[in-house]
């Protein structure tokens, strides 16, 4: 049974309470509940604790929801669910330098103690000891969030909440889209869901010659195309792929694998040029059959594993781009509800009809 606010306690303020309201994973099955008990979190001396606006939902907080195999073998039932979002800092540690109480910020939610070798030689990422927000610990589906200092990322004044509240997905299309070094190149991105939609328009703002796009959802293609693609193709029907070829040079410069589909995935390989660039994010649900020999040793082609955000490579990255007006992401942010109203939120997110949904919380 899924606890609902009264209206009193909905709109009364966050900072009086000595309890928060919170989406919780509250059994070992499908959906979340809502809850007003849980304690508000003190932060440690290094710790400052932010009052959450705004929340996106992702694709990850779909298999929570769903509670599926993935879900259920890697979440603590009782976790605090959310990753992505914006807040403004109302408490600070002992310890705390760098911030103080009244900044709007956001958070790199993949957390590490920086004291392994990617962490200490520039791939923090990557890190060997990472742990994530909302999956590992407690998240910010909820009134406060407490972030170690170092996780801190400092909103520019001109970014608008609703767009510092998913600096998460969209720096894993950054992260994607420079890693493969797109300027002047063409470009195929196999899968447009959100973050394969914010590579698109990503790789038009980085100086890509071409972009195209396959997916088998055509509503989602034809944003493609409204957000920068050259052309966009039904996954269904590869013959595209011969077409593709010919007008790019015996095929495309770089590959952007956003799907995680093993069909895509031949697919996009089978349009990457020899000795092209792959950079691939999707993630496949189980191991996939895949031809090495054909599409990667006698191809020539580099091959790249994108995981995150660069630390912090890709903040930068994100927030030159949104500064300097060239993204175009107000047809991806599609819907926004009241954190009360989560049910509809995820149903609008699961069903397709919302492609990037947020919540709010104290906005």
């Amino acid at each position: 049974m899924t606890t609902m606010p009264t209206p009193e306690t909905a709109n009364a303020d966050a900072s009086t309470r000595e309890t928060m309201r919170s989406l919780i994973k509250h059994h070992a099955g499908a959906g979340l509940a809502f809850r007003e008990d849980r304690p508000v979190p003190e932060p440690r001396a290094r710790e400052v604790r932010i009052r959450v606006s705004k929340v996106g939902i992702c694709g990850t907080d779909r298999h929570i929801w769903e509670w599926d195999d993935w879900a259920s073998n890697r979440i603590p039932v009782g976790i605090i669910t959310g990753h992505e979002f914006v807040g403004v800092i109302d408490k600070v540690g002992s310890a705390v330098t760098k911030y103080e109480p009244g900044q709007r910020v956001s958070a790199e939610g993949h957390l590490t103690d920086g004291i392994d070798y990617n962490s200490r030689t520039g791939n923090a990422h990557i890190a060997s000891d990472t742990t994530i927000f909302g999956i590992d610990r407690d998240g910010c589906f909820a009134d406060y969030i407490v972030v170690p200092e170092d996780n801190v990322w400092p909103v520019h004044p001109d970014i608008p909440d609703k767009y510092a509240a998913i600096l998460d997905p969209l720096g894993n299309a950054v992260h994607t889209v420079m890693a493969a070094g797109v300027s002047t190149k063409t470009v195929l991105i196999s899968g447009v869901g959100i973050i394969g939609l914010m590579a698109v328009t990503v790789a038009r703002a980085a100086g890509a010659s071409r972009i195209y796009c396959t997916d088998i959802n055509p509503p989602r293609l034809e944003l493609a195309k409204k957000l920068g693609a050259t052309d966009a193709f039904d996954a269904r029907d590869d013959s595209w792929i011969e077409r593709v070829r010919k007008e790019t040079y015996e095929g495309v410069d770089v590959l952007l694998e956003m799907s995680g589909a093993p069909a895509a995935m031949d697919q996009g390989f089978r349009a990457l040029r020899n000795g092209g660039t792959a950079a691939l994010l999707g993630l496949p649900a189980k191991s996939v059959d895949f031809d090495f020999n054909k599409h990667i040793i006698f191809k020539g082609c580099t091959v790249l594993g994108i995981n995150g955000r660069k630390m912090w490579d890709t903040w930068y990255q994100m927030e030159k781009l949104l500064l300097s007006g060239r993204l175009e992401l107000d047809d991806i942010v599609t819907h926004e509800f009241p954190i009360e109203d989560f049910e509809r939120a995820f149903e609008t997110m699961i069903s397709g009809e919302g492609i990037k949904v947020l919540m709010n919380v104290n906005g």
